[in-house]
């Protein structure tokens, strides 16, 4: 089946003469068997709430066809599914290779957390060569952690590459997929073990609840992911299943539709004065686009620009005179949101250096023209400031 008939047909109630159209939601904590036998039985698939219902075997089996994956697990949040992904894969004393682009919080966790058990963190140029990549492997390095393309400045990595670099050593490659939602791209297909979502984003799509998704290649990777999140005692609610599988049914028609409106506001924005250049994967000027066009079969609604130099307070009145645009850490939903970025304090592996200060869209579903003149109302404003 092509995406978009997954989307609408995994993940479905089967085996009754009739069914909801989708699968309702099942809370439940106990699990009673009738039988001793069916007891036992039991013990090999849905036996207590802490280990999922059928609501949340509904949305792994839709995210397992998605990700072109074999199995999926759920997390309490895109972070959870980070972090539990690296924790099923590392012990003291073991060392990863951690994109310089990763996701802040993964960041922390990298230098707080597993730094305290003893794991030690080399950050990576996400488009070092093959070469370099290779060198910074030591024979204790049980990870290589991609971020393709980064959530701040969208640099593409070449996950096949990394892969064979990962496997040539014994090491996993795990790939946060978040920008591409599965649905753009596939980096099991290009050879990661294992492809993870802050489904919280475009799954959900509607900014209402918390869940990650963590999809393994294959048996081997899916008992250690599986026991991780089983030790962790990380679940998600039923309730939480149910709204992230529901957006799934409309992911491609709402993708499109982001695409369209961030190429449309990144073009726009690049002939704007005040726009020093936009970090967008579509396009020629943005670090790995290549790899993108060569990997990615469309873009999301996420990108950045670079101004030129700006006052701070002046950048503060072009924020303020936002209407449509809101100020939110998240993206993937259905609203348009615009910050302020700051990618030269978490860069350790290449300094970030750029003159002016850069902003991250997350476009979204509005019209095209309302939300110009939105950014036209802001521009006027800062400079008028």
């Amino acid at each position: 089946m092509k995406d978009k008939t997954k989307l609408v047909a995994s993940g479905r109630p089967h085996g009754r003469p009739s069914h909801p159209v989708n699968m309702p939601v099942e809370r439940a904590s106990t699990i009673l068997f009738p039988t001793y036998d069916d007891f036992l039985a039991g013990a090999r698939s849905i036996t207590y709430g802490r280990l999922g219902t059928s609501s949340h075997r509904a949305l792994e089996e839709a995210v397992t066809a998605l990700e072109v994956g074999y199995e999926t697990r759920l997390a309490p949040s895109g972070l959870a599914a980070c972090t539990t992904a690296i924790l099923a894969f590392v012990a003291a004393g073991d060392h990863i290779l951690m994109t310089d682009t990763a996701y802040d919080p993964t960041r922390k966790f990298c230098d707080n957390f597993l730094q305290r058990f003893g794991v030690e963190t080399t950050y990576y140029d996400p488009v070092a060569s093959r070469a370099d990549i290779a060198a910074l492997m030591r024979p204790n390095t049980k990870v290589i952690f991609a971020e393709s393309p980064g959530s701040l400045t969208f640099e593409v990595q070449d996950l096949p590459m990394l892969a064979d670099v990962a496997h040539d050593n014994g090491a996993v490659l795990i790939v946060d997929n978040t920008w591409s939602a599965g649905y753009f791209c596939k980096p099991i297909s290009l050879g990661a073990d294992v492809s993870l979502q802050a489904a919280t984003k475009y799954l959900v799509g509607h900014s209402d609840c918390l869940v990650g998704t963590i999809t393994s290649a294959d048996e081997q990777i899916a008992k250690k992911i599986y026991y991780a999140l089983l030790q962790l005692g990380a679940n998600v609610s039923a309730d939480d299943a149910y709204l992230a599988l529901r957006g799934m049914r409309t992911l491609s028609a709402r993708l499109e539709q982001h695409e369209e409106n961030a190429l449309a506001l990144a073009k726009w924005l690049g002939k704007r004065p005040e726009i020093e250049h936009v970090i967008h994967p579509a396009f020629r000027s943005c670090p790995g686009h290549n790899i993108w066009k060569r990997d990615f079969t469309g873009s999301s609604g996420l990108f950045s620009v670079v101004m030129k130099p700006v006052p701070l307070p002046a950048l503060k009145v072009f924020f303020n005179a936002f209407k449509l645009f809101g100020m939110g850490f998240s993206w993937g939903g259905f609203e348009s949101l615009c910050i302020h970025v700051r990618p030269d304090h978490n860069r350790t592996a290449v300094e970030w250096k750029t003159g002016g200060p850069v902003v991250r869209f997350h476009a979204g579903l509005e019209d095209i023209e309302d939300l110009i003149i939105d950014l036209e109302r802001a521009f006027a404003a800062m400079e008028q400031a």
